[in-house]
């Protein structure tokens, strides 16, 4: 536990807030392109302003920023419906010991975020709240800490799930033609496939194979952590229990009524099955797609529309590192675009690599830019051109190339403690408590991952 404890210390002490990485991240691009790029003299200086300004302003980057931000929000909202609260409870009934609420928290977050990364964050960190408050007043021993590191484990998935920014983003018809508009070849532009859809990615045999296996290991790891562990029998403060409900007002009924909120979330969900059948049924599927399910049905489990927007409320201030950072993440690739910094390092990639090492080194370094872009969107946004012309040049298939980048994005999070904050929040635990556990779930994820890339 040293090594993990000077890590966090190392974060603590060195590492800024992302918004300021992200701030550095661009003068380091324009760094690069004024060396590294053909942007020379007071003509080239004012042609990478420009890109950055049209990256920051790019349309479908915007949309999909956008979309990005309903993802997490609508899957929060969903954590906030009762149907959901009453699910936490009785899963909290079976959690007796550490080693089983390690392993009952780990499985059920995992198979959460595989549907959707924001609802499986915040049911993570309340099913781990809920249990460490039911096994307190109980008078039982524990590990609070690596129970919330369970809730956690849902991040360490979520990229190749059904939420996952890039597969869900490649999913979408014309997406990795306007991508690498103006970067790649009108031949190698022309090659390219207008979607790859779910079959190849998502729901391939090796995606779901990798999937089971994080599915076994990463709760037998936690349950082998919980028998060494040191256990403690008071971590949590609990709050004296209030009430939520809403005002009674007779102007507010329409707010309030059941039968208007079940109608129109029964609407929506109809609609996105007429509208969505074919591609359902190719799995094609997109942002909106997702969105307009989640919507439906969180509509429908809220019991009134004041109720769902009470939820948007508390869910809102998690989207707000989307809102601002994306923008910037969007710039840096339009000054990589513009400058040509993109086809350099696709270029030195490809120098350095075989087809079967290719996809290994996408890995790691989709791994190593997450510490320093702690988003899946923000990071496809700027790795996403690279791996594309790289796969292009050395035949790799794409499918496999926007899985590695996923896995090497997810991994990171259990050292990347950004995600962590609302569930830090939740559960009252410090991060130097909650990264001892996650860099070794990290450390298996690696394995698991990087021996998937090679074998299946």
């Amino acid at each position: 536990m040293n090594f993990s404890r000077s890590i966090t210390a190392f974060y603590q002490r060195y590492f800024p807030s992302p918004f300021t990485i992200a701030i550095l991240l661009t003068l380091v691009t324009m760094l690069l392109a004024f060396v590294a790029g053909d942007n020379k003299g007071w003509s080239g200086i004012v042609s990478v302003f420009s890109y950055w300004e049209q990256g920051i302003w790019n349309n479908d980057l915007l949309v999909f920023a956008y979309q990005m931000m309903l993802i997490l929000v609508l899957g929060h909202v969903l954590v906030l419906s009762s149907p959901m609260q009453n699910l936490i409870g009785k899963l909290t009934q079976y959690a007796t010991t550490t080693q089983n609420a390690v392993v009952l928290v780990s499985v059920t977050t995992m198979l959460v975020a595989f549907f959707n990364w924001g609802l499986g964050l915040i049911f993570g960190a309340i099913l781990a709240r809920q249990i460490g408050e039911h096994m307190q007043q109980a008078g039982r021993s524990f590990n609070y800490p690596l129970i919330g590191a369970a809730g956690y484990s849902g991040l360490m998935i979520w990229h190749g799930g059904i939420s996952g920014s890039a597969p869900i983003k490649v999913a979408e018809t014309g997406h990795l033609t306007s991508l690498m508009s103006d970067i790649g070849s009108p031949e190698n532009i022309a090659l390219l496939p207008q979607s790859i859809n779910f079959d190849q990615t998502i729901f391939s045999s090796a995606n779901l194979i990798i999937f089971l296996a994080a599915l076994i290991f990463i709760p037998l790891t936690l349950n082998r952590l919980a028998r060494v562990a040191p256990s403690c029998t008071a971590y949590l403060k609990i709050p004296a229990a209030s009430s939520d409900e809403l005002a009674q007002d007779s102007s507010e009924k329409l707010d309030r009524s059941r039968i208007l909120s079940m109608t129109f979330g029964s609407l929506v969900l109809l609609v996105f099955f007429i509208q969505y059948s074919n591609s359902l049924a190719s799995l094609q599927i997109t942002p909106n797609m997702l969105n307009f399910f989640m919507l439906g049905l969180a509509l429908i489990l809220h019991p009134s529309f004041a109720s769902f927007g009470q939820a948007v409320g508390k869910a809102i201030s998690g989207a707000a590192g989307i809102l601002i950072q994306f923008p910037l993440y969007f710039g840096i690739m339009g000054i990589m675009k513009g400058s040509g910094l993109v086809i350099l390092l696709s270029n030195f990639f490809v120098g350095i690599s075989t087809e079967v090492t290719l996809p290994i080194f996408t890995f790691f370094s989709a791994g190593l830019v997450n510490i320093f872009v702690p988003s899946g969107g923000g990071q496809w946004a700027i790795q996403g051109p690279i791996i594309i012309e790289s796969a292009q040049q050395l035949g790799v298939p794409l499918s496999k190339m926007v899985l590695a980048l996923a896995y090497g994005d997810q991994v990171t999070n259990m050292l990347q403690p950004f995600w962590a904050l609302p569930l830090l929040g939740i559960t009252q635990i410090k991060a130097k408590d909650l990264l001892p556990y996650t860099l070794i779930m990290m450390l298996i994820g690696v394995v698991i991952f990087s021996l998937g890339l090679l074998l299946i």
